[in-house]
């Protein structure tokens, strides 16, 4: 049941004065429910809450918290068709795609419970002539989750970052995402129930509504929180990581943000499945009206008659793929303004638009191209263009094509198309890649993020702040964990799992 309050661990409660709604892009309308901003007590309650829940539910054992997370995947999936239906008001996206987010949702928790049924995933460790010192993983403290616009589930109220720090033994609180806060309230709702049925501290989940940047402001800057997971904008991630670092004790921000994902299609590929590449990317490009992190959004080839036909084929087959709305008006409102800011800049040719009839917050599918040197010398192509939206890259030569992946900022992922007779010389092209990259797709597309041990999902910033972890798989627990050394101790007051 949508209520429109905030969850301050077992309770529900809607003591401030700013309300808003949200939006059903598809119909172009508001939704009917109205949802209540937390106030400043609901946030310093929240934050009080989970302090001290912290306390017990660090020391709780692994099975028992597993069963915490499993019951919150059992809750989620007892939702049903309330959840689609929510969601789909809330985005325009079709029930498909509300099951398929759901499902990888309900994975990544059952996942992530399975890891901490046994004490494995601390790696404790045992060193010295007497084995005196010994090692393992210890819980940060409270997390700060940000909700994602793209992903009401997967990446939201119940997704990875909320899993994997529950996991880890650190209560959660999230800042709901305006633009679908009846989803992550009806989520919000079964992890309270499930936190309930299995005995765990109050405080050890809260979610609470904003509008604006306000409550997620006094979140970050409140000293009792110890950690930040975010997925979204550079803009967004950034500011929240420069909060944290002006902490008097600053704190990590784990923040997954902009990404362009670059594709390098060698003349051979070109020349055997150029075809077959053309309508695969404009798939690709088209998924989920480009409202992906890993949208292919830049094609990197060397200039011939054959990338030519190539271009020109991506941009039919990608302007003939139907339009669809996008999240919300406001990112369709950006999307427009960057592809603009983007097609205004020297030597850019628009190759093909969508040409049907649109919608309010429909987006047009877009590809362009440019010369080489003129990439390399206008970093404003380098931005991302939030949406269905590709720039084609014509080099001189395969030098320049290296040149200007070195020059890249950080991405999540990149992507070569080649064939066997090619192998020989893209060493060059993959050390470049991977300097710049978290992951490399070979003969591959990137919109694929499989939850999985060996997945990386981050990347050199400004992909995501901390190269060195993954938001996606079992790995993204270690991110709310920090190592830590008993030296000498009796056997009595060590953990079972060390003694």
């Amino acid at each position: 049941m949508i209520t429109g309050k905030n969850h301050i661990g077992y309770t529900r409660s809607a003591t401030g004065n700013t309300t808003y709604h949200t939006f059903n892009p598809k119909k172009n309308i508001d939704n009917e429910h109205k949802y209540y901003e937390a106030s400043t007590q609901e946030i310093k309650t929240a934050i009080s809450l989970a302090h001290t829940a912290f306390q017990e539910y660090r020391a709780t054992p692994g099975v028992q918290r597993a069963a915490f997370i499993h019951a919150i995947a059992n809750e989620i999936e007892a939702l049903g068709d309330t959840l689609f239906e929510t969601y789909m008001s809330e985005t325009g996206l079709p029930e498909g795609r509300a099951k398929g987010e759901c499902g990888r949702t309900l994975g990544q928790l059952r996942m992530f419970a399975d890891l901490i049924q046994k004490e494995d995933w601390r790696n404790p460790t045992v060193s010295g002539e007497h084995n005196e010192l010994k090692q393992l993983s210890i819980p940060l403290g409270p997390v700060v989750v940000f909700g994602a616009s793209n992903f009401p589930l997967a990446y939201s109220t119940a997704g990875g970052d909320t899993a994997s720090a529950l996991a880890a033994g650190c209560p959660v609180i999230v800042k709901s995402h305006p633009m679908h806060a009846g989803t992550g309230e009806l989520v919000a709702g079964a992890i309270v129930k499930a936190a309930r049925d299995t005995g765990m501290p109050e405080g050890v989940f809260s979610n609470l509504n904003s509008s604006g940047i306000e409550v997620g402001v006094q979140l970050v800057q409140h000293p009792k929180v110890k950690a930040v997971g975010f997925t979204g904008s550079i803009r967004g991630g950034r500011a929240l990581y420069d909060l944290a670092g002006q902490r008097k004790e600053p704190i990590p921000v784990f923040a997954e943000m902009g990404s362009i994902n670059p594709v390098i299609i060698t003349q051979n590929a070109l020349e055997n499945r150029g075809s077959d590449i053309a309508q695969t990317y404009a798939d690709s490009i088209t998924l989920g009206v480009g409202q992906f992190c890993t949208n292919p959004g830049l094609i990197l080839g060397v200039a011939s008659p054959e990338m030519a036909v190539f271009v020109n084929d991506l941009g039919a087959k990608t302007a003939s793929i139907d339009s669809f709305c996008m999240l919300h008006p406001n990112i369709h409102k950006a999307y427009e303004a960057m592809g603009e800011e983007v097609l205004a800049q020297k030597e850019i040719q628009l190759v093909a638009s969508y040409q049907g009839v649109t919608e309010p917050a429909f987006a047009q599918a877009k590809i362009a191209t440019v010369p080489g040197a003129a990439f390399l010398k206008n970093t404003k192509l380098h931005q991302e263009v939030f949406g269905p939206f590709s720039l084609v890259v014509q080099c001189e030569d395969e030098a320049q094509l290296v040149a200007i992946i070195q020059q890249m900022e950080g991405q999540l992922t990149g992507t070569i198309l080649a064939e066997p007779e090619d192998y020989e010389r893209l060493r060059p092209i993959v050390e470049a890649l991977q300097d710049r990259v978290g992951r490399i797709v070979f003969n591959g597309v990137p919109t694929g993020v499989a939850v999985v041990d060996a997945m990386t999902h981050g990347g050199p910033y400004p992909a995501s702040t901390d190269s060195r972890f993954t938001a996606v798989g079992n790995q993204a627990i270690k991110r709310w964990v920090r190592p830590f050394s008993y030296q000498g101790f009796p056997q009595e007051l060590l953990p079972k799992f060390l003694k």
